[in-house]
């Protein structure tokens, strides 16, 4: 027998109906009469506990997991190897369920963590201030562009065409409203951004330029050479980089970037149906107080001990509407202590090699591609751990292949780029091996026979 879970008995009802004065239930609705339905909804009776557990779970067995799958699909979100410390901590009931720290003699745990997770991350990046998060990289990417635009109050930005599309979407959206002006700059045959192009367009009108790197097909911009052009007019330069890459390769400071953002997947989130995200968002000292989101700080009690407080909150839900930098209220806490742990785990000789991987196994499975019948690297530049090839024939189909293999191929560039169609993004990452790696290769290699 099936008892419904209704705190209020009928009695009940009745002596609350007779506290505030009316009859019935019915009283109370404001929903005009003419718009209501007029019969139950058709919707099936009500099962057990036991009944839906069962239908729960034939239909989650229709989903392909990888737990079951080998994915080389990158474009933006990863399947990096996870250590179980950040999925046994992160999963402690304080953390999970904890809300916002305003009180801080009650959320010292939680804030710190924020704080160790900002120091970790201005560590990696080489910048002077993090933020405690926000909600994604192209999320982080626009309030970077509206950052940009409220410190040289220049309405046009220069955007590299190697920039994630959707992320670019984003973009767009945030900056139409206010007038701003996107010109996308192309991208030249080594897939890296137009410097030439760049400096055409480049003038005292501009805010700030924006690139990816490594950019959305994998490659690694010439970051030193951009950064000449960027602030030769007093633009801001606006990085877009992938944080386990910086194991590897030079951090935003180094080529003296004025923001730097990122999606924080990779850093200890597995990728859940196109999730968990994680924007980070870094900046030069000068421009804290236009950064956008919370920050953490350390204080000393009246005691002069140790302990840490939300400090300079310019959002909106802390100073006057027309003063505030942002409206987004809130942080990927849950996902930033992931990240949090991640790091602190793997250290930099950790994450070091991480990368180190990622490299070698991408350079060896593009080697072995450009050996296939039919296949071809358009791309001549350096890269990371994402790459593209040009297939013989529809990446839809080599897709589709592949998944009956139960291997989940490259990204289908042609929904981005017309001009790429049957061009794969691949990606490795530190989990693949030579084996998986071989098993792409041969079924690549049969799909064009």
């Amino acid at each position: 027998m099936d008892i419904p879970y209704i705190p209020h008995t009928l009695k009940d009802q009745q002596q609350m109906l007779a506290e505030i004065g009316v009859k019935s239930i019915e009283e109370l609705i404001t929903v005009p009469k003419e718009i209501r339905l007029t019969s139950p909804l058709n919707l099936p009776s009500g099962i057990s506990e036991m009944e839906l557990t069962r239908e729960v779970k034939r239909l989650s067995l229709q989903n392909s997991s990888l737990e079951e799958c080998i994915s080389f699909l990158g474009g933006g979100i990863y399947d990096h190897f996870v250590p179980a410390v950040v999925e046994h901590l992160a999963s402690r009931s304080e953390f999970y369920t904890s809300y916002t720290p305003y009180q801080a003699e009650a959320s010292q745990g939680t804030l710190q963590a924020i704080y160790e997770y900002q120091t970790l991350i201005c560590n990696l990046f080489q910048m002077d201030v993090s933020n405690a998060s926000m909600y994604d990289g192209a999320t982080s990417l626009a309030e970077a562009a509206l950052m940009a635009y409220r410190i040289r109050k220049r309405e046009k930005f220069l955007v590299a065409k190697s920039l994630h599309p959707e992320y670019y979407q984003v973009l767009s959206t945030y900056t139409k409203p206010l007038g701003i002006k996107l010109i996308q700059i192309p991208y030249t045959s080594e897939g890296t951004l137009d410097l030439n192009l760049l400096q055409d367009e480049i003038d005292e009108s501009i805010a700030g330029v924006i690139v990816q790197n490594p950019n959305f097909f994998g490659y690694l911009e010439k970051t030193n050479q951009i950064e000449k052009i960027v602030h030769k007019f007093g633009s801001l330069y606006i990085v877009s980089c992938d944080p386990v890459s910086l194991g590897l390769l030079s951090p935003p400071r180094q080529y003296n970037a004025d923001i730097a953002v990122a999606e924080g997947q990779a850093l200890g989130s597995p990728p859940y149906l196109g999730g968990e995200c994680l924007g980070i968002f870094t900046t030069r000292k000068e421009f804290l107080r236009q950064m956008p989101g919370r920050i953490v700080g350390e204080a000393k009690d009246k005691r002069g001990e140790r302990g840490f407080t939300l400090i300079l909150q310019t959002r909106e839900q802390h100073i006057r509407r027309e003063k505030a930098t942002s409206n987004i209220c809130t942080n990927q806490n849950l996902n930033a202590l992931r990240a949090c742990i991640y790091l602190s785990c793997l250290g930099e000789e950790g994450l070091k090699k991480v990368a180190m991987l990622c490299l070698k196994n991408s350079h060896y499975l593009k080697e072995k591609i450009k050996k296939l019948p039919g296949y071809s690297s358009p791309f001549s530049a350096p890269f990371f751990k994402e790459f593209v090839v040009k297939a013989p024939i529809s990446s839809k189909k080599i897709n589709q292949k592949l998944l009956e293999e139960k291997i989940l191929g490259g990204l289908d560039l042609g929904r981005f780029y017309p001009e790429l169609k049957n061009h794969l993004l691949l990606c490795t990452t530190e989990k693949r091996t030579k084996e998986e790696m071989d098993k792409l290769i041969s079924l690549l290699g049969e799909v064009n026979e």
